[in-house]
């Protein structure tokens, strides 16, 4: 029996995933839709102790921790992955036996093949939630138009062509911004996104507007409805009076004087290179906010007392805050999208996987921000030079083309506020998804 508006969310194990599915729960809940969220128990204890907590409508049911704790999972990313792809399936088609009430529709995380299996064994439409951007997904969905290097082990191009001579929708991405992706975990992923067709429609953490011409192309390529729902960020919560010390210091600080630095919560870029950026941020003297989840003493030792450094805080809460002029960043699309949705320009030190294709588009097709991974020496390190210079030359209100990217970035602010509102692109499509798949 199906309860009427009723979804069941399955996010991939990992923070990048689990909050953009957490956003479009609570867009859920507000347009009174019943949602079930299943994750592992570490999973569900981390949500819960997690800021800011989940809505307390949403329902939450557990599968056993049958894959590598989220602790220490850059350890072995392949064995991790390969564990989500073969040994979460038969617990959460256990919890479907469970289920009182047939949900209307599925939303599963692209990079769980296995949903899209159980959802059309047992009859239920399925909807794939990608959470990075539609051009990654393209690459992926169309990966083998795209020629390989003689050695993807050493990739090296005589030729380093635009991919869109192979995928036109693709302006910007070069194949040296693809190679990278010559891995051991890429069969995994072009399995993901050939599985993804076999789903009723497809959800991107996107908007309209950043990635038109991709969506577009996608729509075609497609054979079902494709909706944007983005910025996949929770712009719904009502902004909270924060007495944190670190917004304190924030308060502190003149008006666009702060660079915000964070590198993420999942891989990390080398000692070498974290001691090239600390240098170079001290030589810049430039005021920063570096989030650190690890070498906090480190930190501070390298960068003086020109900042604040914290383990954790509430990203958008700092991009928004008007002190902060830049930031530094490793390009996940979660927080390329609270970048551009705060109209904060970005110093792009992308690492891994579609880190690499997110900096490119800000550098160089929404033109947000500089992409540092060109100023990289033969050795893959970017020195603390390019680094002083990058971020004195970003931070430097005086200079036309740090103006010119700070208006740029203000103005995607502008437009990303206005595709979740009422009647805005996002806010449109998101109803459209309901009401095909919900109501």
């Amino acid at each position: 029996m199906a309860q009427s508006r009723h979804v069941v969310a399955i996010p991939y194990p990992g923070r990048g995933h689990v909050n953009p599915m957490m956003v479009l729960c609570r867009q859920l809940i507000a347009c009174g839709i019943h949602a079930t969220f299943i994750v592992t128990e570490e999973w569900h204890g981390l949500i819960n102790s997690a800021h800011p907590p989940p809505p307390p409508e949403l329902n939450f049911m557990t599968i056993p921790n049958c894959i590598p704790s989220e602790h220490g999972r850059g350890n072995d990313h392949v064995g991790f992955i390969k564990a989500v792809y073969t040994k979460m399936a038969e617990p959460v088609e256990k919890l479907f036996d469970r289920l009182e009430l047939v949900p209307q529709v599925i939303i599963a995380d692209t990079y769980l093949p296995w949903a899209v299996e159980v959802a059309n064994r047992r009859g239920i439409p399925i909807c794939s939630l990608f959470t990075m951007s539609a051009a990654f997904f393209s690459v992926l969905l169309h990966f083998k138009r795209i020629p390989r290097p003689e050695n993807p082990q050493k990739p090296v191009r005589e030729k380093d062509e635009l991919v869109e001579q192979y995928i036109p929708s693709l302006r910007s991405i070069k194949l040296s911004d693809v190679d990278p992706m010559y891995v051991a975990s890429l069969e995994l992923a072009l399995q993901a996104a050939s599985t993804a067709r076999k789903a009723q429609c497809m959800l991107f953490t996107s908007f309209y507007e950043l990635e038109s011409c991709v969506i577009d192309s996608l729509r075609e390529d497609l054979n079902y409805p494709v909706y944007t729902i983005g910025p996949s960020v929770p712009h719904m919560l009502p902004p909270k009076a924060d007495s944190s010390d670190h917004i304190t210091w924030l308060d502190s600080q003149p008006k666009n004087s702060v660079l915000y630095i964070s590198l993420g919560s999942f891989l990390s870029v080398s000692q070498s290179q974290f001691e090239e950026i600390a240098m170079g941020i001290h030589a810049s003297k430039v005021n920063f906010f570096w989030v650190a989840r690890e070498n906090l003493s480190l930190v501070r030792d390298y960068c003086g007392d020109n900042g604040l450094v914290v383990p954790w805080c509430d990203q958008l809460n700092v991009l928004r805050h008007p002190s902060v002029c830049g930031f530094l960043t490793h390009c996940g699309f979660n927080s390329t999208l609270e970048t551009l949705f705060s109209g904060v320009p970005v110093l792009a030190l992308p690492i891994f996987w579609d880190q690499i294709t997110n900096g490119r588009l800000l550098a160089y097709e929404w033109k947000t921000g500089l992409d540092l991974r060109d100023k990289r020496g033969k050795d893959g390190i970017l020195s603390r030079e390019e680094i002083k210079v990058a971020v004195e030359k970003l931070m430097d209100l005086k200079c036309t083309e740090a103006n010119e990217i700070r208006e740029r970035a203000f103005n995607w602010g502008r437009i990303a506020n206005i595709a979740v509102k009422e009647g805005g692109s996002s806010f449109v499509s998101l109803e459209k998804f309901i009401c095909d798949f919900i109501n």
